[in-house]
């Protein structure tokens, strides 16, 4: 760490690192740092590239910090009140906020989000022109939703770079309404935010209980829809279950498509850990990679983190790796079991080691009575215990309709009234996967 009046210097041992810091950490470095050391103090990081060069200027390379906190208040006010539609040709100043990292080819695809993924190439390969609009991708924080909709940004970028696409987030949204109105720029902000071709917009959650800001978004909505513009936003719900939040805009976002993302299964997050570890130029152990997988299991960014903690530990403490260090590592960084989020595969596994059955013929054609009552079990399970649509549930049992799984659901809530084993198995079920 080196400090020379006026920039604070961090070494970090990856680009990994670097990337995940300023994800993660950027708005409260931003304001740490210029709390602290003042306002005009700056922030770099110098990665580590080759630890065998002689001199520090060979093996380091200097990259600014906080380069997504520092995003103007006001990205509109630099082009006066004019709409991006309304000038010639891309401007220089349009601001994207996007990751280049985050993109489809290093997106590992899963039954846990398969139907989103799906749908967001087809969005990114024709914004405004499909039945996906809105798309709107609800699930736990750290699942991959916001790499899933930068990506649709940066694939929409790579096709036409004149395209106007934005990335914003709702409390930066607020803030930017609530700057507009005390610089007496409303005009410029509403010009500024229905003259893009495609809007995403990150955690709709947090306008809850902003009414003025609610209503200044359901007229950008409208106004952006009725002209063809693409509109993708994520949150932690699904839309119509989000506190305080208006119903005219509830019923817009189930305009188009509503999917979810859930908790990866086991071989999504080995194949995470493998793609992360590959962008590390690091060569995990099967071992390692298997047992990281088993025990840290609610979300990508708990995954990410893990990983992180055991190349630290290997490159700044020297450590070798090995399976013990990897079980230290991940005894200090998972949740405990009962922290952690249910997912479809949970219910999968312990449905078919109830009733002793192969979990592949719970997607299977069968038509067996014992298989057709797991089946069904599973998918009221899902239902009642998690937050996954029907749509999904469906796709995680062999592409199934929701209207099949409406029916199952049904058929579970007959047996609850009319068959006592039936009953008996639904509430030992429920007890077991609440843990």
């Amino acid at each position: 760490m080196k400090w020379d009046g006026t920039q604070l210097t961090l070494e970090l041992p990856s680009h990994f690192f670097y990337e995940w810091i300023e994800q993660h950490y950027a708005s409260l470095l931003q304001k740490t740092v210029q709390k602290i050391l003042g306002p005009k103090s700056k922030l770099q990081f110098e990665v580590v590239v080759d630890e065998g060069a002689s001199s520090p200027e060979k093996r380091t390379v200097k990259l600014p910090g906080l380069r997504g906190a520092s995003q103007p208040s006001l990205p509109f006010s630099e082009s006066g009140s004019k709409s991006p539609s309304q000038r010639s040709g891309p401007s220089t100043h349009y601001p994207t906020y996007f990751n280049p990292r985050y993109t489809f080819e290093n997106f590992i695809r899963g039954e846990n989000n398969q139907l989103a993924t799906s749908a967001a190439i087809a969005v990114a390969d024709n914004p405004g022109k499909t039945k996906f609009n809105p798309l709107v991708i609800y699930g736990p924080t750290g699942l991959g939703k916001t790499h899933l909709v930068q990506a649709i940004g940066n694939r929409v970028l790579q096709r036409d770079p004149n395209a106007r696409v934005l990335y914003t987030n709702s409390e930066k949204f607020t803030m930017e309404y609530i700057n507009a109105i005390q610089t007496n720029k409303i005009p410029d902000f509403t010009n500024f935010y229905r003259g893009v071709d495609v809007l995403i917009v990150d955690d709709i959650q947090f306008l809850g209980g902003k009414e003025k800001t609610q209503d200044m978004f359901f007229h950008t909505f409208n106004a952006l829809h009725q002209e063809g513009k693409q509109l993708i936003l994520t949150s932690d719900k699904q839309p119509k279950d989000l506190a305080d939040l208006d119903e005219r805009l509830i019923s817009r976002f189930q305009w188009g498509l509503t999917t979810d993302i859930q908790p990866p299964d086991l071989e999504t997050r080995i194949a995470i850990l493998q793609q992360k570890s590959m962008e590390e130029s690091m060569d995990l152990p099967g071992d390692i990679l298997e047992y990281i997988g088993r025990h840290v299991t609610s979300s990508v960014r708990e995954l990410e983190g893990c990983l992180i903690s055991l190349l630290a530990k290997v490159s700044l403490d020297s450590r070798e790796m090995t399976l013990e260090l990897a079980k230290e590592v991940v005894r200090g960084v998972s949740n405990s079991a009962s922290s952690r989020t249910l997912t479809i595969d949970d219910i999968k596994k312990e449905v078919s080691a109830y009733y002793s059955m192969d979990p592949m013929l719970l997607s299977a054609k069968t038509r067996k009575h014992e298989v057709v009552l797991a089946r069904q079990m599973c998918m009221y399970l899902a239902k009642r215990l998690t937050q996954t649509s029907l749509k999904s549930i469906g796709m995680h049992f062999g592409g199934r309709d929701h209207t099949t799984v409406l029916h199952s659901c049904q058929q579970i809530l007959n047996y609850i009234d009319t068959d006592k084993k039936v009953r008996q198995d639904v509430e030992f079920l429920k007890k077991a996967l609440r843990g």
